[in-house]
């Protein structure tokens, strides 16, 4: 939401959940030929601290994780001439996001 608000509040107008495009993408920016994906650092195996396995059942969470980044991997090879931003849940309250949010919607 803190994304979407961002953009919207730009005056970058998007739709949500194109089923279209390979992934489902968060935000998709039709006219621009972009889109954006936000990843849970949890779900997608982002190394960082919110990106941690839990302590109990690792081998279901580590395989579940795994396939995730399998499938996150064969999107990435299908974008069908779109560019596409990846956003990490744990990056979502810096500066520098929202920054590189801009230039990726304005290039």
């Amino acid at each position: 939401m803190i994304v979407r608000r961002f953009i919207w509040n730009e005056g970058i107008r998007y739709r949500l959940h194109s089923k279209k495009l390979p992934g489902t993408p968060d935000l998709v920016f039709s006219s621009r030929k972009k889109e954006i994906f936000v990843n849970g650092c949890f779900w997608h195996g982002h190394i960082c601290k919110i990106g941690k396995l839990p302590k109990t059942n690792t081998d279901f969470w580590r395989e579940k994780i795994f396939r995730n980044k399998r499938r996150d991997a064969k999107i990435k090879l299908r974008n069908l001439g779109w560019k596409y931003l990846i956003l990490w849940e744990c990056k979502l309250k810096k500066a520098e996001t929202f920054k590189k949010i801009l230039l990726f919607l304005k290039d």
